[in-house]
C-alpha cells in the first residue's frame, strides 16, 4: 500500500517544496527617508577605467566615503545613446528618444531646449517622445516619472533638461551651466539632477582629460550640496559601441563604504540605470508612481575591501569580461552549432550498421575500434557546455587574446571531463556514459548555483550584465543543461531500482532540481521551476512503463499549474513594490497594462529564435531523433523498450524546454543547451544498444540486473531483453515479432543450445530483469554467451501466401 502511494505522497511534496521555494525572497527591509535632498549627477560614457586618484580626486574621494557598483546602462534603444540614458534615468523605465539615427547609431540633432522665463526651460519634443514610448515601444515609459513624482526639480545641462523635463515638457527649474555659487540652485528644490559632461572616445589621453573636466565639475556640486543630502553620481550611458558597464557612487548619510546593489540585480556591485529614480524617490521618502518603475531602489551591502584600489579593480575586471565575453560567445556557439550539426550527420551512417545481422547477409558492421572513437566524441560533444562554464574559473578575459585562451582551457577541461567519464566504473554498460555525463553536468552548474553564479555573470555560456535581463542565477543555457543532466541524471538512477518505486526516485531527485532552480536564492528561474516541474511530472508518471496517455498529461499539467498557481498567489499577497516577474505580470494583466510584457515575450521569442545559434542546435537534434534514432534501424525505440526510465527523462526533458524557453522569452535556446547535452548521450546509448541487439544470452534464475533493463515480455533467452529482437521481445522497435520460418532449425543447431532452466515453483517469472550486455559484449553476473549458429533464412508463410 505505501509503495503505491509513495509516488503520490512525493509529488505533493515536490509541490509543496516548489512554492515555498518560489516563495521564499531574501529578506528586505522596506525603504525609508534617508535625505532631505538629492542630487543626480550624470557623466555619459564615465567608466571605471578612467577613475584615479591623480585625473579624477575628488570622484575617487568620494568614492572611497561612499558605496560604489557596476551600473548596466540599458535603455530601450541599442547602443544607450546619451539622450537615451538622459531619458531612462527621468523615466524609471527603459526609453529611448525618438527621431532619426543610424542604425545602431544616435541622433545625429541636438536636444532643443527653450527658456521663455529666465527660471525653468521647455522641451517642444517632449509630447512627441512620450507618445513614441507610450505607442511604439514595448516597455511603456513614461519620460518625467522621476519629476512627476516631486513638487520641485532643478535640471542643469541639456542632459539632465531632458530627465528632469516633466511628460509636457516643462523643467521647473533650469540652468545651462553651473552658475558661479550652486548653493542656492541645488537647494532650491528636494531634486536636481547635473549634467557633468561626457568622457568619450578610445584614446587614453584624450578621455583622461575629459573625465578630469567632469571631475572639477562635481567637486563644485560637493562644495555646494545641501545639508543632509544623497549625492549619486552614474555613467550614465555608452558613447560608441560595443556597450561597456559605467560608474555608479552613492555618498550621504547611510550610504558609507559598501556596495551598490539593489532587487533588480539580485546581485552585490550592480545596479541598473533604472534603479536611479527609485532609488531617489526612496530616500526622498516619497511614494512611487502609480505605474512602476522597473527600476528598484539601491541598497548598501557590506563585504568592500578597505583598499578602495582593489575594490574598484572588481568592477573594472567585470567590465573587461563583459566586453570579452560579448565577442567570444558569438563564436562558441556558432562553433557549437557546427559541431551538433557535423555529429548529427556522421552518426547517421554508423547508426544503419551498428546492429550485428543473425543471417549470413548484412552489411559489414562497424569496426568496435571506430565505434569507440566516436562514443568518446559524442562524451565531448556533451561536456562542451558544462566544460565552457567552467573555463570562467580562469581569468580568459585578461589575456591579449582572449577568445584563443578561452578555446584552450575549455578544450581542456573537455578533454579532462571525457576521460573521467571514459575510466569511470561501469562506463562499458550502456547507460554508463549517460549516468556520468548528467551527473558531471548537474555537479557542475548545480555547485556553481550554489555557490552564488559566479560562473555564470559575464560568462560565455551564462548571462551579460551588459545585456540587463540576468544578474543572478541561472542563464538560458545553464536551465537548460541544469534540468537536462538533472531529469537524465533521474532516469538513470531510477532505471536502477524496483519498477514500482521509479515515479518516486524521479519525484526526488527532479523535486532537488526544482527547489535550485526556483529558489530566488539559487537559480533565481521561477519560470523554469514551473517548467521542470511540468517535465518531472511527466518523467514520473511514465518512468515505470507504459505511455504518456491523455490522463497522464493531465496529472503532470496540474502539477505544474499548482507549483504556479501557488507561487502566483502567494506573490501577489506582496506589496506592489516587492512583486516578483509573475506577480508584476498578473498585477498588469488586471490593469490592462499586460499587453506590453505579451508583446516583449513575443518579440524576444522572434528575436532569438531567428538570430541565436541554439535554435540550430536544437533543430539539428530534433531532426536526428525524429529521421535518425526513432527510425526502427535507429536504437532509440528499442532503448526505450529496455529502459522506460530513460524514456522518461528524455520526454521529460523536452517538456521542460520547450515550455521554458517559450514562457522565458528564449524560443528554442533553452532547447538547444538541452539538445547539445541529450542528442550525443541519446545516439551513444542508441549505438551500445544496437551492436547488442543479436546477442544470445542464456537466463540464469535469480540473476539480478546488470544494467537495469526490463523484460516486459516475462521470457528469456534472447537479447538483452529476453525476447526476440524487440525490447518487448518481438523484432520491430515496438515488439513485432519477425515472421516464423519455414525450415525448422538443424538438429546440430539445436543440440549447442542448452535446454532453459525450470521455472520457479510458484509458476512466476523472476521478478528482476535480465541484464543488458556491456560495450565489451558480455553480461553481468551472467551465464557466459553461448554461440548459435545463424538461422536458416527463408520465406515466411505470410510471403509464400501473398505469392
Amino acid at each position: 500500500m505505501l509503495r503505491r502511494i509513495a509516488p503520490a505522497l512525493l509529488t505533493v511534496l515536490v509541490v509543496s517544496l516548489g512554492v515555498a521555494a518560489l516563495a521564499a525572497r531574501p529578506p528586505q527591509s522596506a525603504p525609508h527617508r534617508t535625505a532631505d535632498f538629492v542630487v543626480l549627477a550624470g557623466v555619459a560614457g564615465l567608466r571605471w577605467e578612467d577613475v584615479d586618484p591623480q585625473s579624477t580626486p575628488t570622484l575617487w574621494r568620494m568614492a572611497e566615503e561612499g558605496s560604489i557598483g557596476s551600473l548596466s546602462v540599458r535603455s530601450a534603444h541599442r547602443p544607450t545613446c546619451p539622450v537615451d540614458g538622459w531619458l531612462t534615468l527621468g523615466a524609471g523605465s527603459f526609453a529611448a528618444w525618438n527621431g532619426s539615427r543610424a542604425a545602431g547609431g544616435c541622433p545625429a540633432a541636438g536636444v532643443a531646449v527653450e527658456q521663455p522665463d529666465g527660471i525653468g526651460a521647455n522641451l517642444p519634443d517632449q509630447e512627441s517622445v512620450v507618445q513614441y514610448n507610450q505607442q511604439r515601444l514595448p516597455w511603456g515609459a513614461v519620460p518625467g516619472s522621476l519629476s512627476e513624482s516631486v513638487r520641485c526639480s532643478v535640471a542643469v545641462g541639456p542632459g539632465a533638461a531632458v530627465a528632469a523635463a516633466r511628460p509636457f515638457g516643462r523643467v521647473d527649474r533650469y540652468a545651462s551651466a553651473l552658475p558661479a555659487d550652486p548653493r542656492v540652485l541645488l537647494g532650491s528644490c528636494v531634486l536636481s539632477i547635473v549634467d557633468l559632461g561626457t568622457v568619450k572616445g578610445t584614446d587614453p589621453a584624450t578621455r583622461a582629460e575629459e573625465a578630469r573636466a567632469a571631475d572639477a565639475q562635481l567637486a563644485r556640486v560637493l562644495a555646494a550640496r545641501p545639508p543632509r543630502s544623497l549625492v549619486l553620481v552614474a555613467g550614465v550611458s555608452d558613447t560608441a559601441q560595443p556597450s561597456r558597464l559605467h560608474v555608479a557612487v552613492a555618498d550621504g548619510p547611510g550610504w558609507e563604504r559598501g556596495w551598490l546593489t539593489s532587487a533588480s540585480t539580485g546581485r552585490d556591485g550592480y545596479l541598473q540605470l533604472v534603479d536611479l529614480a527609485p532609488t531617489a524617490l526612496a530616500a526622498l521618502g516619497r511614494p512611487m508612481p502609480e505605474q512602476l518603475f522597473l527600476g528598484r531602489p539601491a541598497m548598501r551591502t557590506g563585504g568592500r575591501p578597505a583598499d578602495l584600489a582593489d575594490a574598484i579593480n572588481a568592477p573594472a575586471d567585470a567590465d573587461r569580461e563583459a566586453a570579452a565575453q560579448r565577442g567570444v560567445s558569438g563564436g562558441f556557439f556558432t562553433f557549437l552549432a557546427g559541431v551538433q550539426v557535423l555529429l548529427a550527420l556522421a552518426v547517421l551512417p554508423l547508426l544503419r550498421r551498428a546492429r550485428r545481422q543473425a543471417g549470413p547477409s548484412g552489411p559489414t558492421p562497424v569496426s568496435a575500434r571506430v565505434v569507440s572513437v566516436v562514443e568518446l566524441v559524442l562524451v565531448a560533444a556533451a561536456l562542451t557546455v558544462p566544460a565552457a562554464l567552467l573555463a570562467d574559473a580562469v581569468p580568459w578575459w585578461r589575456s591579449e587574446h582572449p577568445g584563443w585562451i578561452f578555446a584552450g582551457v575549455t578544450a581542456l577541461l573537455v578533454a579532462a571531463g571525457t576521460a573521467a567519464v571514459r575510466f569511470a566504473p561501469g562506463y562499458a554498460g550502456t547507460l554508463g556514459p549517460v549516468g556520468a555525463v548528467a551527473g558531471l553536468t548537474t555537479l557542475v552548474v548545480g555547485l556553481d548555483v550554489l555557490t552564488g553564479a559566479r560562473l555564470q555573470l559575464n560568462g560565455v555560456v551564462g548571462y551579460s550584465a551588459l545585456q540587463g535581463g540576468r544578474y543572478a542565477g541561472l542563464s538560458t543555457v545553464g536551465l537548460g543543461v541544469f534540468l537536462a543532466g538533472a531529469l537524465l541524471s533521474g532516469g538513470w538512477l531510477a532505471q536502477r531500482v524496483q519498477r514500482g518505486w521509479r515515479p518516486a526516485v524521479m519525484v526526488a531527485v527532479g523535486g532537488l532540481a526544482v527547489v535550485v532552480v526556483g529558489s530566488p536564492y539559487l537559480g533565481a528561474d521561477p519560470v523554469g521551476a514551473i517548467a521542470l516541474t511540468a517535465g518531472v511530472s511527466v518523467a514520473a508518471v511514465i518512468s515505470a512503463g507504459g505511455w504518456l496517455t491523455v490522463s497522464r498529461l493531465a496529472w503532470a499539467t496540474m502539477a505544474a499549474l499548482a507549483v504556479g498557481i501557488g507561487f502566483a498567489v502567494v506573490d501577489l499577497r506582496r506589496p506592489a513594490a516587492e512583486r516578483g516577474s509573475l506577480g508584476r505580470f498578473l498585477s498588469a494583466l488586471g490593469d490592462g497594462t499586460g499587453g506590453f510584457t505579451v508583446h516583449r515575450s513575443s518579440t524576444e521569442n522572434f528575436e532569438t529564435l531567428v538570430n541565436s545559434p541554439l535554435t540550430v542546435v536544437a533543430l539539428a537534434g530534433g531532426l536526428l531523433v525524429w529521421f535518425g534514432l526513432l527510425q526502427p534501424w535507429g536504437g532509440l525505440m528499442r532503448l526505450f523498450g529496455i529502459y522506460p526510465a530513460v524514456r522518461a527523462a528524455l520526454a521529460g526533458t523536452v517538456v521542460a524546454a520547450m515550455l521554458g524557453g517559450v514562457l522565458d522569452g528564449a524560443a528554442l535556446d533553452v532547447a538547444g543547451a538541452a539538445a547539445a547535452l541529450v542528442v550525443p548521450m541519446a545516439a551513444l546509448a542508441s549505438l551500445r544498444v544496437l551492436r547488442h541487439a543479436a546477442d544470445r544470452t542464456r537466463p540464469v534464475p535469480g540473476r539480478s540486473r546488470g544494467d537495469g533493463a526490463d523484460d516486459d515480455s516475462g521470457s528469456g533467452g534472447v537479447g538483452p531483453a529476453g525476447g526476440g529482437d524487440g525490447p518487448t521481445g518481438g523484432g520491430g522497435p515496438l515488439g513485432a515479432v519477425h515472421p516464423r520460418p519455414i525450415s525448422a532449425p538443424s538438429a546440430s543447431a539445436l543440440g549447442a543450445v542448452a535446454p532453459p532452466p525450470p521455472a520457479p515453483a510458484d509458476g512466476c517469472a523472476d521478478a528482476e530483469d535480465p541484464g543488458e550486455p556491456t560495450a565489451g559484449g558480455s553480461t553481468p553476473d551472467a551465464a557466459p554467451t553461448v554461440a548459435v549458429p545463424p538461422r536458416q533464412v527463408t520465406r515466411s508463410s505470410t510471403e509464400v501466401a501473398a505469392s
